[in-house]
């Protein structure tokens, strides 16, 4: 990894004690987001290796997955397509129950929006338990999609997630990992 980004990284990421609850440190991105220089820095980073590659879509996870997935599906010259919460895009969906550390929850994406066959990188800005991009996979997979990788500024390797995803058959690429929650 390159030192300069990876100062870049630790001097733009905030960390907020216990949001949002005791115990978690949570990592916001918004501040890097807000870097023009950060910012450029890692979606160049994210894209590579694939340039050249043939990928078909991005799929970001809400909500900050859309803002990388967006600027990442651009430099490959992909479609992008938004992965959400239940009941939020207003076409004819398809949908997966997925596991997280405390319970489940549902996510969708249009029916259309990936065609059998399709390449598809999986952005989002922080993989922690991988219950989330996990169940995006399976989402993807479901639709027939080949899920070339995952990519994610922060690992909170602590949790398991990019494990998770490996273990899944997913590549999975991050930039910078934390320790702790």
């Amino acid at each position: 990894m390159d030192e300069r980004l990876l100062t870049d990284l630790k001097s733009t990421i905030r960390s907020i004690p216990d949001y949002p609850r005791p115990g978690v440190i949570f990592r916001d991105i918004t501040t890097l987001l807000g870097n023009a220089r950060a910012f450029r820095r890692v979606v160049d980073k994210l894209v590579q290796p694939w340039p050249g590659s043939k990928i078909d879509k991005v799929a970001g996870i809400e909500a900050r997955g859309f803002i990388l997935g967006g600027a990442v599906a651009h430099q490959l010259s992909a479609g992008f397509v938004p992965i959400r919460k239940k009941g939020k895009l207003p076409h004819e969906t398809v949908r997966i129950v997925y596991s997280l550390e405390y319970g489940v929850d549902e996510m969708e994406m249009h029916r259309d929006a990936i065609a059998p066959g399709d390449r598809v990188i999986l952005v989002d800005d922080l993989i922690a338990t991988g219950g989330t991009a996990g169940g995006a996979v399976q989402l993807l997979r479901k639709m027939g999609a080949e899920v070339v990788a995952a990519v994610f500024v922060i690992d909170l390797p602590e949790l398991g997630g990019a494990q998770k995803l490996r273990e899944m058959g997913v590549t999975v690429r991050t930039l910078i990992a934390f320790e702790g929650h």
